[in-house]
């Protein structure tokens, strides 16, 4: 059986019920929560794009998810795909890059980022595990730190509480 850390969240729609159907659909269809943080409201964090039809940049929520599954990663992130699909996620076409080649973000209704899968070190196109920018989010650690503190960042060597204490 693998363990998987995940992020949920998001910042548009009723927020707290798109989460509690977000922990529903993963306990189908990717595997049993065996832990699960509080819910921390955020700020956005990093530059956010203007998309048609979006509602604007508010707070976020977010909360951390530990499961357990068979599933392998590339198999837990298409399922992590398509349940943000279902609860009314919609990518920009051509890409995420703003005009300075920065990464931009948007609004979304639910998001299901793979922070760790087990201890391994996972870099493909479609996945990085563990999360790349993990380490830089006081709304990733915070939640993380709550549940699995002493878990340890195959890449970095620190654990979960050390990273949040430095952040």
């Amino acid at each position: 059986m693998n363990r998987v850390a995940l992020l949920i969240g998001g910042n548009q729609g009723d927020r707290r019920a798109l989460m509690a159907q977000a922990r529903e659909l993963i306990g189908e269809r990717i595997g049993r929560v065996v832990a699960a943080s509080g819910v921390y409201e955020s700020e956005p964090w990093g530059t956010f794009g203007s998309e048609s039809g979006e509602l604007g940049v508010g707070n976020f929520l977010n909360q951390a998810l530990v499961v357990e599954t068979a599933l392998t990663a590339h198999e837990v992130l298409a399922a992590a795909m398509d349940i943000e699909s279902e609860l009314g996620r919609r990518r920009p076409q051509g890409g995420a890059d703003g005009p300075k080649g920065e990464r931009v973000y948007h609004s979304r209704t639910m998001d299901i980022d793979i922070i760790f899968y087990n201890d391994e070190v996972i870099d493909t196109p479609e996945l990085t595990v563990p999360h790349p920018r993990m380490h830089e989010r006081r709304f990733v650690l915070e939640p993380l730190a709550e549940i699995i503190p002493e878990y340890r960042h195959p890449v970095l060597k620190k654990t979960v509480g050390e990273m949040v204490v430095g952040s």
